[in-house]
């Protein structure tokens, strides 16, 4: 179970029970991603249903623009200020070139077709006005999409893609089957890593979906996509909640405490890295991280009561 109700500096927090009343915890510590040669892109949906959030009908709230702090208007283009925001950042920070490749998704007949917008840098997506595509889809389908930035981009070292959508997708099995066989031929190096991030938005996502995608067994341990729903996103920067590098070391010594204060696991001797693997005893509500004389107290389910944490000032 991945919760939702995950605290600073944690990532994502997943919890999976085990024999005993006892659990798994699989945690990671958010952080920016840096590698070498990296590729980005964002990919809109272009469906019929995204019309009133590219500003062409009237009506309705302002999912955007709630979470990326805009003001809400049934008059404005919601796209445009988080394309721009999103397409900002990756070119800035996470891009090699400095530049973040920009398609629309889900266009044409059955929604099967891809625009392209072009690579924007991040001073060109300040003010690049992301409008509607010129043939909204009939459907949702995500594959072409999603082979679209794999083969443009197959000899880049590593690739991140965003793909925001509003709705159900068509082509789910599709896209599970075509990522299965992608996964292998990554781990067999056949081909180069990638990582997929389906942000769902508005109140008609299918997160089940979403989920099967996330938890998708590839029979490898490439794990390609995570799925993130906009309204529950704390900061831009959760989109990077599954990049974690598993050798990076973030303090040289930390503990994880039970409620009883007492030590779960100790990293005095490794050091803490920004991926967590460590099991609770059963009938505990939270851990705590306890590290650089802070106690980060972070609950096991999504309604257990958990105390505020200690922060060192």
């Amino acid at each position: 179970m991945q919760l939702k109700n995950v605290v600073e500096p944690f990532g994502e927090v997943n919890v999976h029970p085990q024999p005993g009343g006892k659990v798994r915890v699989v945690a990671t510590i958010l952080m920016e991603p840096n590698r070498e040669g990296t590729q980005t892109g964002i990919a809109l949906d272009g469906s019929g249903s995204m019309s009133e959030a590219y500003g062409i009908s009237s009506g309705g709230g302002g999912f955007f623009a709630s979470l990326f702090g805009g003001k809400k208007s049934t008059a404005v283009n919601q796209v445009t200020p988080v394309a721009q925001k999103i397409c900002h950042y990756l070119a800035s920070k996470i891009d090699a070139d400095g530049g973040t490749t920009c398609i629309y998704w889900a266009v044409g007949p059955g929604g099967s077709r891809i625009q392209e917008i072009g690579d924007l840098t991040a001073e060109q997506a300040k003010t690049h006005i992301f409008g509607p595509p010129d043939d909204f889809g009939t459907g949702t389908q995500l594959l072409p999409a999603v082979r679209y930035f794999v083969e443009r981009f197959k000899e880049a070292p590593w690739g991140f893609y965003v793909f925001i959508t509003d709705g159900e997708l068509h082509d789910l099995e599709r896209v599970k089957d075509y990522s299965r066989q992608l996964a292998r031929d990554i781990a067999a190096k056949r081909r180069r890593p990638v990582k997929f991030v389906l942000i769902g938005v508005g109140s008609s996502v299918d997160e089940d979906q979403m989920e099967q995608l996330d938890d998708l067994d590839t029979g490898t341990d490439i794990d390609l996509w995570d799925h993130k729903i906009a309204q529950e996103m704390r900061q831009l920067q959760d989109i990077f909640a599954e990049v974690v590098d598993k050798n990076a070391r973030i303090a040289d010594r930390a503990k994880i405490l039970d409620p009883t204060g007492k030590v779960i696991k100790d990293y005095s001797d490794t050091g803490l890295s920004a991926y967590l693997d460590f099991e609770m005893s059963a009938g505990a509500d939270y851990f705590t991280l306890e590290v650089n004389g802070n106690k980060i107290h972070q609950g096991l389910s999504d309604t257990a009561y958990v105390p505020p944490s200690q922060l060192a000032r």
